[in-house]
């Protein structure tokens, strides 16, 4: 919904201004230059980009108006799952959770937490994890920096729609310019008309110009914006996880474990300690 009213804001402010000055809106109405725009723009994104990164791209951008904030939900269950999966280690050893990590679906201990079954790369990272810490015998520092190597993969990886919006973004006003010589050619065509086709025909050619900086600063770069806050959101999930997987494996004790991934959390969604000692509470009850 937040999107939302920034982009009607956005549009209100740019063209409410140009009514305020007497300008008129059916003078902004070209579509050959916002084919020319756009199409270039768009066209030149796939050319550019692998299969992976425009479906990550259709995606994230759902995201930023599907899932502007964090799921209220995620982290005090994804709290209460670490704590059952230490204390299962604890009493049972970690082979007890082949048949968890396994096929998490079908897990009685996963599914009682459903916001992390909701939540893919989360999932995908600490299952993983999980069964590298049960096939081998690695030490904690061994254990984080392979952990830290796969998040600085995985965020590279997500990061690339980000990356490549904002490319197209810088790359817009240079498409406006293409729209507006365009224009500028069927003008010289004219030349020999009246003043007033004339006029026309350089209006008509500015607005090319101005459709390729107003895609560019109001639209493509907000959204390559919004997607990066989106994947920092999501990677900060798999930092949190690390550290208590680090911490456990170092020997300490479930609580200060959990504490170790709430003090990575981004701070808007990071709960307070007695927060977290109130989710393990209601978590047992």
């Amino acid at each position: 919904m937040l999107k939302f009213f920034g982009l009607l804001t956005v549009i209100a402010s740019v063209f409410g201004g140009f009514l305020l000055a007497k300008g008129q809106l059916a003078a902004l109405w070209q579509p050959a230059e916002v084919v020319i725009v756009m199409g270039a723009a768009i066209g030149s994104y796939i050319i550019s980009n692998p299969m992976p990164v425009l479906r990550d791209t259709l995606a994230q951008l759902r995201g930023i108006v599907t899932s502007e904030k964090e799921d209220p939900e995620l982290y005090p269950q994804l709290f209460g799952l670490m704590n059952t999966l230490m204390n299962q280690i604890r009493m049972n050893g970690l082979k007890v959770l082949d048949e968890h990590i396994e096929k998490p679906f079908e897990s009685s201990i996963f599914l009682t937490y459903p916001a992390v079954l909701r939540q893919p790369m989360l999932l995908s990272f600490l299952v993983d994890n999980l069964r590298l810490q049960s096939m081998g015998k690695l030490t904690a520092h061994e254990f984080q920096h392979l952990m830290e190597e796969e998040i600085h993969r995985l965020q590279e990886d997500r990061m690339r729609p980000s990356h490549a919006m904002h490319r197209t973004g810088e790359a817009l006003p240079g498409f406006g310019i293409l729209a507006a010589v365009m224009g500028i050619i069927i003008t010289m065509g004219a030349i020999d008309g009246p003043l007033t086709m004339i006029g026309v025909h350089v209006a008509a050619a500015l607005v090319g110009t101005f459709m390729g900086v107003f895609a560019c600063y109001c639209l493509f770069e907000p959204a390559a914006s919004a997607m990066a806050h989106l994947i920092d959101r999501r990677i900060a999930q798999l930092h949190c996880v690390k550290a208590i997987l680090v911490a456990q494996q170092a020997g300490k004790q479930p609580l200060l474990a959990l504490d170790a991934g709430r003090r990575l959390i981004q701070e808007e969604n990071r709960p307070s300690f007695l927060q977290l000692e109130r989710y393990l509470v209601e978590e047992q009850r």
